[in-house]
């Protein structure tokens, strides 16, 4: 028994190889990006944890000032709901809100409403436009931040002129109120602003920046003066932190899906837009006028008649195949009596043309090129054999 020589593989498609050589950039750059962002996220979840939380002993956390708070015999109750903010509105209550720019507008408004009167004091830590003209009517928050950290208080402000120089710059405020206090201006605005209530003894305190709550910068100028006082002034301090979490904050007003999405994810969308069209022109560049390839076989071009036509039968489009041998019997015996290849199918042009040539029927000869399809496959082989012959004769003659 003999056994056939194995053939060689004549497929066309790109090896395993090919694929890894063409696609181990992209691979690469995936790698190095997916890379940098777990090591920026891993840096910035270390120095975010517990951000301004009482009770996290961290860099950024206020564990500090809750902790000489006590000392000082004022209790501190740390809450995230909204709901338990506005329980503890009081003339014996400071309520801290560490980022005001969480809450919703109608969030803001409840929490105002509560605090507004109720002779206690409100300190707001770093507002900014989304919630300060909500949390301190008459404040607005300016858009060029303060380049200066440690400013000098500058005003009448009890607190401020026993604590002397403090980090507290940051946003920049102006306000319409006429007997507010004004405290550590960087370039002619202040970072600090004491705001009394229209009635009763509370207040609104404004601070630009949170950094004289961080554990890390207590210990510096006179913040941890600065934050005693500011916070101190009620025997009871409730800290608010808000939360995403809260019931309250679904309502979310007139804000739109896209404020809802933190900037860093839309920066990061950015990011990766921009890299897929880079990674898009890259590949791009290597794109240039077709080359000519071997084929793995070699196909008769009767072969292909054949397969195209049993095609057309097996889908019984007579009409197209006759079409197709008419079109092309006329591109052929367009140029043989001197007619142009554009008006090669044109019966005006073409009839006249051949019957004067062959000196024949141009009735017979606009059925037989511009006629209607055959009725069945006979009548198609009829007409293929009519347009050979025809063909033939024009070329003899």
């Amino acid at each position: 028994m003999t056994t056939e020589a194995t053939r060689p593989s004549t497929s066309v498609s790109p090896t395993t190889r090919q694929v890894w050589t063409r696609a181990r950039g992209v691979v690469l750059a995936l790698v190095i990006l997916l890379a940098a962002a777990i090591a920026i996220a891993t840096v910035r979840s270390d120095a975010q944890h517990g951000r301004l939380d009482p009770r996290s002993a961290d860099a950024y956390g206020s564990r500090a000032v809750a902790e000489l708070l006590a000392d000082r015999d004022v209790s501190t109750q740390v809450v995230t709901s909204l709901d338990d903010a506005r329980n503890a509105a009081g003339p014996d209550t400071t309520l801290l809100v560490a980022n005001p720019d969480l809450l919703t507008d109608r969030q803001q408004s409840r929490l105002h409403s509560a605090f507004t009167n109720s002779g206690g004091r409100t300190v707001l830590v770093a507002p900014g436009a989304p919630s300060i003209g909500t949390l301190a009517p008459g404040v607005t928050a300016d858009p060029t931040p303060s380049y200066d950290s440690t400013l000098s208080p500058d005003c009448a402000l009890p607190a401020a002129e026993r604590a002397g120089t403090a980090d507290t710059g940051g946003i920049r405020y102006t306000t319409t109120a006429p007997d507010a206090d004004s405290c550590y201006s960087s370039d002619g605005l202040p970072t600090l602003l004491r705001v009394p209530a229209a009635k009763g003894d509370g207040d609104t305190v404004v601070v630009g920046a949170p950094d004289i709550l961080y554990n890390d910068r207590l210990d510096e100028q006179g913040n941890a003066s600065l934050a005693l006082q500011l916070l101190g002034s009620r025997p009871h301090l409730v800290w608010y932190l808000p939360s995403l979490s809260d019931d309250t904050a679904t309502d979310s007003g007139d804000r739109s899906f896209f404020d809802l999405i933190p900037s860093g994810w839309l920066w990061g969308t950015l990011q990766l837009f921009i890299a897929a069209a880079l990674a898009a022109l890259w590949r791009a560049r290597r794109l240039g006028p077709l080359v000519p390839e071997r084929l793995p076989v070699a196909i008769r071009a009767s072969e292909t008649v054949e397969g195209r036509a049993r095609l057309y039968r097996k889908s019984n489009a007579r009409d197209r195949a006759s079409a197709a041998l008419r079109s092309t019997t006329r591109t052929r015996l367009a140029p043989l009596v001197g007619v142009t290849p554009a008006q090669a199918h044109a019966p005006e042009a073409l009839l006249p043309a051949l019957s004067a040539h062959l000196r024949g029927d141009g009735q017979a000869l606009h059925s037989l090129l511009f006629g209607p399809p055959p009725r069945d496959d006979a009548a198609l082989i009829a007409l293929a054999d009519q347009l050979d012959a025809l063909e033939r004769e024009v070329r003899r003659s």
